[in-house]
């Protein structure tokens, strides 16, 4: 008898397997969406080699989701044989979905489409998120999104995600709060109570884990690792850790957050990296040298007048980050860790370059470096991890 092969599966291609038992048609159709989101327009020849379903069972797949509107035909490819196969792709307007997130200065919430393409998006500025005026005022961002759809597109709003920033009420340096906006924030749950009075039901996510399920779902990294670390830097840094192509947020939610990680001081001392690295000392840096914050803070942002305050800042973000990285790489054993921030998209591929020169130097002797690249959602990348997660609920694998 001939013994089998023993093949190494890639986890990415194992998990997008179908079946062609009866009684599962949910599954296939999750599948066939997830495979067309991953990988573009596709006939149905090539979903069947790479799902490993019947070409029958795909065709009813297709025709299915098809007249569901959640997919449309492209032009048909003629080969040097056979009929021309059509290629078919995800329709933008098959669904729609909220992301939200609850910030120190602002509610940031976007309304994208199948594709992830955001469709609209508000910023309502504060000084300190009072719980009552957020929660109200994010229903009324609902309401004021959804006016840009039409009826038939409104009737396709599949969801709604919130990030929420993790103990809101112990990361203030503000020292005029009253003292029952924090009370608020410490003794009720705003996913909850959103939920309650919201149309749609709501998905909560840690504003840390929200830009790595964002990278994770709408990213523009085609040769993604199924195995990565990512770190956003915003307020303060935070991060999250995929394994096997799923956010991993560990037993508390905190599971990936970098910013925890102790940096050494030159004095003996340590400070958590979200101490060292957070856009908030660069804020504080650019208000001591006698300059308005809040220009900087408007989208698009434009930061050439910062130039002198960001070098001083990076000084500070280059050697702990790197640090933080290279421990915390050595530690989880991913294969990349990506970079991002609430930053011009200049200013982070300078920051993952200066990085990447000094984990090339860390001693990584026994195991593998990690590639480090830049990542690809930027500020928006909180809300857009939000808005993910009633797409992966509904439609995803």
């Amino acid at each position: 008898m001939i013994e089998p092969e023993l093949e190494t599966v890639d986890p990415t291609r194992a998990a997008m397997r179908g079946t062609n038992q009866t009684g599962v048609r949910a599954h296939n159709e999750r599948l066939v969406l997830s495979i067309l989101r991953r990988d573009g327009p596709l006939a149905k020849a090539e979903i069947a080699r790479l799902t490993g379903l019947s070409a029958q069972t795909v065709s009813v797949i297709m025709r299915a989701l098809e007249q569901d509107g959640m997919l449309l035909r492209e032009a048909p490819r003629r080969g040097k044989v056979g009929q021309p196969s059509v290629p078919m792709r995800l329709n933008p307007d098959g669904a729609f979905f909220h992301g939200i997130t609850v910030g120190r200065r602002w509610i940031e919430h976007v309304l994208v489409d199948m594709t992830g393409a955001i469709r609209a998006s508000e910023r309502h500025p504060y000084d300190w998120p009072e719980f009552d005026s957020v929660l109200e005022a994010t229903m009324r961002s609902i309401e004021a999104l959804e006016e840009t759809l039409d009826p038939e597109q409104r009737a396709r709003v599949a969801g709604l995600g919130v990030a929420v920033p993790t103990r809101l009420w112990t990361r203030s340096d503000e020292g005029d709060v009253p003292a029952d906006h924090v009370r608020a924030w410490r003794e009720r749950d705003f996913a909850t109570e959103l939920d309650a009075v919201c149309p749609y039901k709501v998905h909560e996510v840690s504003e840390s884990a929200a830009p790595c399920a964002a990278e994770l779902v709408f990213g523009g990294h085609r040769d993604l690792p199924a195995t990565f670390l990512h770190v956003f830097l915003g307020y303060f840094v935070g991060g999250g850790l995929v394994i096997d192509n799923r956010v991993f947020i560990g037993p508390t939610g905190h599971a990936g957050d970098i910013g925890a990680v102790p940096i050494a001081q030159p004095d003996g001392s340590t400070q958590r990296l979200s101490e060292v690295a957070s856009l908030n000392r660069l804020g504080r840096r650019v208000i001591e040298s006698g300059k308005e914050l809040e220009p900087f803070l408007a989208l698009p942002l434009d930061w050439a007048l910062i130039e002198g305050e960001i070098e001083d800042w990076l000084l500070d973000v280059i050697p702990a980050l790197s640090q933080a990285v290279v421990t915390a790489a050595s530690l989880i054993d991913v294969e990349a860790v990506m970079i991002d921030g609430h930053m011009p998209d200049d200013l982070r591929d300078r920051l993952v370059q200066r990085v990447a020169e000094r984990v090339e130097t860390a001693d990584f002797s026994g195991y593998a470096r990690p590639k480090i690249h830049a990542g690809t959602m930027g500020p928006a990348a909180r809300s857009m991890g939000a808005a993910s997660l009633p797409l992966a609920a509904r439609f995803l694998v």
